[in-house]
């Protein structure tokens, strides 16, 4: 795989720009929620309406890969809509005040929709209910901010985790059957996504497996460094480590070759995809007969769906009827179903070839 350097730089360099689709601005402010018969912009999705907005994306963190692509999947939704004559983002950089400021900051450029990504959760709440009080038709996706549809925004666009935990626990029925010892790597401690991919799977499990570690989930916070630290003292405590799940598998990278430096074959992984975790399954499965993969998409188009919602709701389209992402499963390297493993070692490991935006295109992102 081709390296990918200077990530963190890059991620600032693109949240620092307004993104715009045309040289139109906005007409009017405040942007109300469209109202009356649905319209339609010929030659366009069902979704885009006739009406012209603005419309703005916000992470409440945008610095990694993972984010890059799921910013440009948000622009290219947007972009098929001629409605959306501005589209604006901003990058809270980890930091919640700075979150709560780029929303307050939107609602007073007068942009008509927004599509928030939360990830401050509740503390961006009070935001969030400005903004839609204000007329902004506002869209929060994939991290529940609390709250109320109608009342604190227009509609939150969730991710179905409890799919992938569904997902999860038939591949490994399937594939480890006669039961074992089960250890989940999820995110932050407390974070809604991994208690409710825990909840699914344990309750789509026999009493068969047996789930180690901490319950309902080992926190990582999703970071490699710290996913290497954990797992190299859960191999030093448990002698049997049947299946590892995670929910997001590129992580796992760096910890993984810690199984045969000692002695042991990698186990199974039920995880979420990404280019650099298929390319290490496709290099060392062979010396790791234990070492099956099934991964689901890693959620990426979640926010297609999301920009879909805002600019039907502020533009008079047709809203959708979907209010929540469910990521396929994508890759089994046991059934090749749908997919067997996808590995393009000409792409940078930090793709995600689950998504819509085909991986080359990925690869050009921030350069």
């Amino acid at each position: 795989m081709k390296p990918r350097t200077k990530l963190g730089t890059l991620a600032v360099a693109v949240a620092a720009v307004s993104l715009i689709l045309s040289g139109c601005s906005s007409t009017g402010g405040g942007g109300s929620t469209a109202g009356g018969a649905v319209t339609h912009v010929k030659g366009a999705p069902s979704w885009c309406g006739t009406k012209k907005i603005s419309l703005a994306l916000l992470d409440g963190f945008g610095g990694n890969s993972w984010r890059l692509v799921t910013t440009a999947s948000g622009k290219d939704e947007a972009s098929k809509c001629p409605s959306v004559t501005k589209y604006l983002y901003a990058d809270g950089q980890g930091n919640v005040q700075k979150a709560i400021s780029d929303i307050k900051g939107m609602v007073s450029t007068g942009v008509n929709a927004m599509v928030v990504f939360p990830d401050a959760g509740q503390a961006i709440l009070p935001a969030l209910t400005t903004a839609y009080k204000a007329g902004v038709v506002t869209v929060p996706y994939r991290v529940f901010p609390g709250g109320k549809a109608g009342v604190n925004y227009d509609k939150w666009i969730g991710d179905d985790f409890a799919n992938d935990g569904n997902n999860w626990a038939a591949w490994i029925t399937k594939n480890v059957p006669n039961g074992g010892n089960i250890l989940f790597l999820g995110g932050p401690a407390g974070n809604s996504q991994s208690v409710t991919e825990y909840n699914a799977l344990r309750k789509g499990l026999s009493d068969k497996y047996t789930f180690i570690g901490e319950t309902p989930f080992q926190p990582t916070n999703w970071d490699p460094t710290l996913t290497q630290q954990l797992l190299s003292a859960d191999i030093a405590k448990y002698p049997k480590i049947d299946v590892i799940v995670s929910d997001f598998g590129p992580t796992l990278v760096s910890a993984l070759p810690l199984f045969p430096k000692s002695g042991r074959s990698i186990p199974a992984l039920a995880t979420s995809d990404g280019n650099s975790l298929s390319c290490f399954w496709e290099d060392n499965h062979a010396a790791n007969p234990d070492f099956k993969l099934m991964t689901v998409a890693t959620g990426n188009d979640n926010v297609r769906l999301a920009v879909d919602y805002a600019v039907a709701k502020a533009t008079g389209g047709e809203i959708p009827t979907a209010d929540s992402f469910k990521g396929p499963i994508f890759e089994d390297s046991v059934s090749q179903q749908p997919h067997g493993v996808q590995c393009d070692k000409n792409l940078p490991g930090d793709v995600y070839l689950s998504a819509q935006m085909p991986g080359a295109t990925q690869a050009t992102l921030g350069k």
